[in-house]
């Protein structure tokens, strides 16, 4: 059944992407390397346990929830956008690939309050400084994986030197390109900031 959903993914973003630019139309063909297989790095790091509880903020056309809510189908995955279209797409992709792990939810992440999750994940969203601030509040402090803390997971590029030095956290940085020898992944990271 993965395989299956894995491959359905680029004609249905194909297909939804003439109508809602959901991906830079350069990245469109390339939608296996530049999403799915960054999205899947943070698997390559965190075997998330059966029940966890993962928010992606600011999922766009949801990377890098998607391709973990695939990864991981006993993992449950709340993917919130502030942009409603956005979401459409989400939500038409989840239902064609049968993928019933993951809800959606049209805001901000820093008006929901009424839920926690164990970890946080994103992706090219906002500075780091402001990624802890929203998720913070939002993540529970009891683990429920020993192999990796809760907290916030992000994908990340470039010289990240000054954005984590203002964010006042101390995250551990891991070199995607470590994982994945392709040269799209030289100066991409991850970071995790424990709760």
């Amino acid at each position: 059944m993965q395989i299956q959903q894995f491959a359905g993914l680029e004609n249905l973003y194909k297909e939804w992407n003439s109508k809602i630019n959901v991906i830079s139309r350069k990245d469109i063909d390339s939608i296996y390397l530049h999403h799915v297989l960054h999205s899947l790095s943070i698997a390559a790091i965190a075997d998330f346990k059966k029940g966890t509880q993962i928010i992606d903020i600011g999922c766009g056309g949801g990377f890098p929830g998607i391709p973990l809510a695939i990864f991981f189908p006993d993992v449950s995955f709340h993917l919130v956008d502030s942009i409603a279209k956005k979401l459409k797409v989400v939500d038409a992709v989840c239902q064609t690939i049968q993928l019933k792990n993951v809800t959606t939810q049209h805001s901000r992440v820093e008006d929901i309050k009424n839920r926690k999750f164990d970890y946080a994940i994103s992706r090219a969203v906002a500075p780091l400084k402001d990624l802890w601030r929203w998720a913070n509040p939002i993540l529970k402090k009891q683990a429920t994986n020993e192999a990796i803390a809760n907290g916030l997971i992000c994908l990340k590029g470039g010289d990240l030197h000054q954005e984590i030095s203002e964010s006042g956290v101390r995250p551990k940085m891991m070199s995607i390109y470590d994982i994945f020898s392709e040269e799209y992944f030289k100066e991409k990271y991850i970071l995790q900031v424990k709760k």
